[in-house]
């Protein structure tokens, strides 16, 4: 179904819950925003029908009696009016720009807010991703959503206000007449069928002005579907694509043609212009013959002497105004029922549930850390699959032990530690602690006991002491001894001694120059050890490390596993790693395969099993290191 079938099919009452729901959700991200919003369009919207009114007023007078003090009573009034209204607009409008500066920043806020409270597997759904993808590139491409509200609105608002002046002002016209004998067409003018007739007109006009302004969105949207929004996405694509690769390979060449291919067709754009000028063009003409009867109407009123001069100037501005109000206004409200198209995708974003048990015991803060976690008989699906990632799952973790995880890919190993960290539930079976179900505990002090070193870590562009304490204030004594640790002693050393930078202190200096041309520029391997570092920092009773070594060179990871029982000290440690090589230092070894826990034990009682997959896994790593030893010897 298109977007115009589906605006097509929803209801006035419907359109305006979602209307209701925006405006709610905009007096969230920028309080008292409408308030100020309206009294600024209620005086930008008054000040030119006061004008208009007060000109009149001059006007006539000075075509009539030209009473002078009369005279100076009105231009007292219209002086002073315009200058109480000028004060109290330009202090609105400064109001409201400060609110529109801060539109951007407060959106994405809460935005952010949104995506950060969202339940764990929402972000792992690429239907999910994809609609946030969506979400944020119809707002940059043409401001639609949320956005599109806040513009709307105004312009709604404003249409409103200007019917109802210009119709408070006008509605004299239409009953007056004049005293004497008029036959033909000044007959006609002085009779009430004349001003019923221009009020049909009016209405007539409203009406074409709402199914020329539907037409229009219906064809132009048509016209753009799919083929539109597939257009915004490779626009946002091609903008990304740079870099090193882009110039080595020359894959700009590739890029620019696909570019031409799907961007630069005029054609397209051609062909989407002209039908939205074509029915423009209509809307127009009507308008603009509107008009010109309406300014026959007022003028052969004003030859009969039914209203003067002044009256005259004031009611053709008037009803000008009137008409252009009801013609934005109909237009206003066609694109607004098209946007909140994009309204129910933001609000599935926003609705996605959140049905994960936050538990309600607290979690036993032990000095000894005597924490004991069992997996029983614990299964997992992920959402959207039948297919099993883990199957009847039975382990202990023995406090204080190192375990290390092994298995090929895809063997369950990272799921595992996602149930662990209750990133999941398992479909079937219990995570206990200390006895009782994780999901019977807080979850914000649940998460609290583990410190973990995934992958896909994520380092920021603040100061190097933020990132290891994910703090704005920390303990720079213990940020230092984190780093020391972690392997990062000289380079702490080098940057508080760099003769060079301005900040000598080398934890208030940025990682990286995205924000500061003054930040360190680190390795990949010195960004893991910062990483290692803050999960250290931490100190939680459980340290879980995913493949922690993997850019870090051959020297630097032998130091990691000689230290490693002296960076985790005395707490419980879950290690991922595929190079077995790197497992024997640990207590115990767990081996997965299929999702299934096959074996467990010590590296000497595994590679002894000759029949097991650990031995399979070992001698296939070994036998690797064995050839490459001597096919170039001169390496090593």
């Amino acid at each position: 179904m298109t977007g115009n079938e589906k605006t097509a099919k929803r209801s006035l009452a419907e359109d305006f819950r979602l209307i209701r729901r925006a405006v709610g959700i905009w007096n969230v991200i920028l309080p008292h925003f409408w308030t100020y919003q309206f009294l600024y369009i209620l005086a930008n919207t008054f000040s030119p029908y006061f004008g208009l009114y007060m000109s009149a007023q001059l006007v006539n007078e000075l075509a009539g009696n030209c009473d002078v003090n009369r005279l100076l009573l009105l231009a007292g009034i219209t002086v002073i009016g315009e200058f109480i209204l000028y004060i109290v607009k330009t202090l609105l409008r400064n109001r409201m720009n400060l609110k529109s500066y801060l539109t951007w920043p407060h959106y994405e806020a809460y935005m952010l807010d949104a995506q950060n409270n969202t339940q764990y597997e929402h972000l792992e759904n690429p239907d999910i991703v994809l609609l946030r993808s969506k979400i944020v590139t119809v707002m940059n491409a043409n401001g639609s959503g949320l956005y599109d509200v806040k513009q709307r609105m105004f312009n709604l608002l404003s249409n409103i206000l200007n019917i109802i002046f210009s119709v408070s002002l006008t509605a004299s016209l239409f009953t007056m007449t004049a005293e004497g004998n008029f036959t033909g067409f000044l007959a006609f003018i002085n009779s009430p069928v004349s001003a019923l007739l221009i009020v049909v007109f009016i209405f007539a006009d409203a009406y074409f002005m709402i199914r020329i302004s539907n037409t229009r969105i219906s064809k132009v949207n048509k016209i753009i579907g799919d083929e539109g929004a597939a257009l915004e996405t490779h626009v946002d694509a091609f903008c990304e694509m740079w870099g090193t690769d882009m110039i080595l390979f020359g894959l700009n060449r590739i890029v620019m043609e696909e570019f031409r291919k799907y961007v630069l067709r005029p054609g397209w754009f051609l062909k989407w212009h002209g039908v939205s000028q074509k029915y423009n063009m209509i809307s127009s003409i009507v308008r603009q013959l509107l008009n010109i009867a309406v300014f026959l109407f007022i003028a052969a009123k004003a030859y009969i002497g039914i209203i003067g001069i002044g009256n005259f100037v004031m009611y053709q501005g008037t009803i000008s105004r009137f008409i252009g109000a009801v013609a934005d206004l109909t237009s206003n409200i066609s694109c607004i029922r098209h946007n909140n198209q994009y309204l129910l995708e933001l609000y599935e974003f926003l609705d996605l549930p959140n049905d994960m048990d936050k538990g309600t015991l607290a979690v036993e803060k032990r000095d000894d850390i005597d924490y004991e976690i069992e997996f029983r008989d614990v299964s997992f699906k992920y959402p959207r699959t039948d297919a099993w990632a883990l199957r009847h799952v039975n382990m202990k973790f023995r406090i204080g032990d190192k375990l290390a995880i092994v298995g090929e890919n895809g063997s369950g190993k990272t799921t595992f530690i996602k149930l662990l960290c209750r990133l999941y539930d398992p479909t079937e079976g219990k995570i206990l602690l200390n006895g009782i179900d994780i999901t019977r505990y807080r979850y914000d002090e649940y998460m609290a006991l583990f410190s973990v070193v995934f992958q896909d870590y994520t380092l920021f562009g603040f100061p190097l002491g933020e990132n290891v304490a994910a703090d704005y204030t920390y303990d720079a004594d213990k940020v230092r001894s984190c780093l020391i640790r972690a392997g990062l002693g000289d380079k702490l050393n080098a940057l508080d001694n760099d003769p060079e930078a301005r900040e000598k202190d080398a934890l208030k200096r940025a990682v990286g120059r995205e924000y500061d041309n003054e930040g360190i520029d680190f390795s990949g391997g010195e960004m893991q050890k910062i990483a290692l570092a803050r999960a250290l920092y931490k100190d939680a009773p459980f340290v879980i490390l995913d493949e922690p070594t993997a850019a870090l060179d051959p020297i630097a990871e032998a130091a990691v596993y000689e230290n490693f029982n002296i960076l985790v000290k005395d707490k419980t440690a879950v290690f991922i790693s595929h190079r077995l090589s790197s497992c024997r230092f640990c207590d115990s070894i767990a081996v997965f395969d299929h999702g299934e826990l096959i074996q467990e034990g010590s590296h000497d009682t595994l590679v002894s099993d000759e029949n097991g997959k650990y031995y399979e896994l070992w001698n296939a790593q070994a036998q690797y290191y064995v050839n490459l030893w001597y096919s170039d010897k001169t390496r090593y």
